[in-house]
């Protein structure tokens, strides 16, 4: 039964803003890793485990949240996450040495998977039916948003304090978070109580999705497979997912329910949230790297920039939970979604050194817009079919599909990059020679230049060559990043045709997890 009035509100407050914990922090600790390395005295390789541990605790836990909602009871389970979200969140802060810290991380990373899923299906269960569009657009609202201003809140975290305190302003939004869970959601039946525990599932679901995330998350940085350990671990990925598949069929009692695979909008829908992850995280990932690598922005510059396109997804959302209501196909606006999102790579793989803040303000405007057209519309169609408890279960595995999506996007750009870097500079280097007049001009205005501030010839040829060096270098990266650009708007683009295979619905309601 939803709930009504003041009561209705409260809980879609407290969901979005449990959930917004966990969404911001997926991305808010990557601008304070520098500071953390140097606090800790650890390498980058070493604090990247800081993210790494804590997306594929996330991703595990993910597809099981629906199990255990219903096995605990999903008001228990959700308080309990927060709890521990918010005390993970105070350890963090108090960590003393690295390996304390990746620890508590991942902590943080059980506790967040807990929250996402769970968090949606209490909202869909809060709303009426006929507006439960609405709440998926409000609680949109943090799955878009969250990882887009977590660098511009880590960054004035940084700004104005340390490390620790990206992890404190957890507490009295996990406090509050808490309290109002308690007070206010309704309790649900603990349905899976007595029964058996699929321990080889959660087994198998460990090793598959945990050695995947792994290889998506270490795999650019160590070489693919020249690192044993990578082949390893996506051996046991391929191995670990055909057993979980097998085992999870095969099972009176799995701990993911994948015969809801047999409604075709929900088997299609993971696909298209799997392409809504790479270009929300990918986007992400590739433009801050862009800014302060190339154009020499400060990390709070750059969240700066991502704010205002939030700003506009967040005045979107309500409106296409209206329209999605008023019988507007879901299709038709998940396609403006996607064509939007090429628009905004085709902007960006324009740029230029010269590249000012203002040159990105539309771009990421059009972002903006085109993530609210994407996000509801998709998860509105992943899960137009599901019903009762069926909805806990997507929920998992949609939000699941969307993080292995994002870790897809930011492993695959960043190969992408690492490859069309050495692609680029070649081609760069066959015009730099003494055969072609313009790069010699240059150099000889350049070796000019150095003299009348009183360098030798000798030493103003050195710093010549040096200069054009660098030239050399930021063209590359400039070349490359536009290709990323360009590569992650494809794919947005490409990805339409698959809307089309999902069903036509009038008045598309996303079904109540009804008891």
């Amino acid at each position: 039964m939803a709930e009504q009035g003041l009561k209705k509100w409260v809980i879609t407050f407290t969901v979005i803003t449990a959930s917004l914990l966990e969404l911001i922090d997926t991305t808010i600790v990557n601008v304070a890793l520098p500071q953390i390395q140097g606090n800790l005295g650890a390498t980058l390789e070493d604090v990247a485990w800081l993210s790494t541990g804590y997306a594929v605790a996330n991703v595990i836990v993910l597809p099981m949240s629906g199990w255990l909602g219903s096995r605990f009871g999903r008001k228990n389970y959700f308080l309990a996450s927060i709890i521990m979200f918010t005390i993970a969140s105070f350890l963090c802060g108090n960590a003393t040495t690295l390996e304390e810290l990746i620890l508590f991380r991942i902590l943080q990373g059980v506790a967040g998977g807990g929250l996402i899923s769970t968090a949606q299906a209490i909202l869909l269960e809060t709303w009426p039916r006929e507006d439960v569009g609405i709440a998926t657009a409000l609680f949109g609202l943090g799955a878009v948003v969250g990882p887009t201003v977590g660098p511009t809140i880590g960054g004035y975290i940084l700004e104005i304090s340390s490390w620790p305190w990206i992890f404190y302003v957890n507490i009295p939004v996990g406090i509050l978070a808490a309290y109002c869970t308690y007070a206010f959601v309704r309790s649900t039946p603990k349905e899976g109580k007595g029964m058996p525990v699929d321990w080889w599932g959660i087994l198998l679901l460990a090793v598959a999705i945990g050695s995947l995330q792994t290889v998506l998350e270490k795999g650019e940085s160590e070489d693919w497979f020249a690192a044993p350990y990578i082949i390893v671990l996506s051996a046991l990925s391929v191995i670990g997912i055909l057993l979980f598949i097998w085992r999870e069929l095969s099972t009176d009692h799995p701990v993911v329910n994948f015969k809801i695979m047999r409604h075709r909008s929900f088997s299609v829908g993971m696909f298209t949230s799997f392409v809504l992850g790479f270009g929300l995280y990918g986007s992400v990932f590739v433009f801050p790297i862009f800014c302060q690598n190339l154009l020499g922005f400060s990390p709070l510059q750059t969240g700066e920039l991502l704010f205002p396109g939030g700003l506009c997804t967040i005045a979107m959302m309500p409106f296409i939970g209206i329209m999605l209501k008023k019988g507007v196909p879901a299709q038709f606006m998940a396609t403006l979604g996607m064509l939007l999102f090429f628009v905004f790579c085709t902007m960006l793989s324009n740029s230029t050194l010269a590249s000012g803040t203002g040159d990105f303000f539309l771009p990421l405007v059009i972002r903006g817009v085109g993530m609210a057209l994407l996000f509801v519309p998709l998860t509105t169609l992943a899960i137009q079919d599901l019903k009762g408890a069926e909805v806990g279960q997507g929920s998992g595995l949609n939000n699941m599909m969307r993080q292995l999506g994002g870790s897809f996007g930011i492993a695959s750009l960043t190969t992408l990059i690492h490859v069309r870097q050495g692609f680029h500079r070649s081609n760069l280097l066959v015009h730099v020679n003494e055969n072609n007049p313009a790069f010699t001009d240059r150099f000889n205005m350049m070796i000019k230049g150095f003299m009348a501030k009183g360098a030798s010839l000798f030493d103003a040829k050195m710093m010549a060559l040096k200069a054009m060096e660098g030239t050399v270098i930021k063209q590359t990266l400039l070349l490359t990043y536009n290709d990323a650009y360009w590569v992650a708007g494809l794919i947005m683009l490409l990805s339409i045709p698959l809307l089309y295979l999902q069903k036509f619905k009038k008045n598309t309601n996303i079904p109540a997890d009804v008891h």
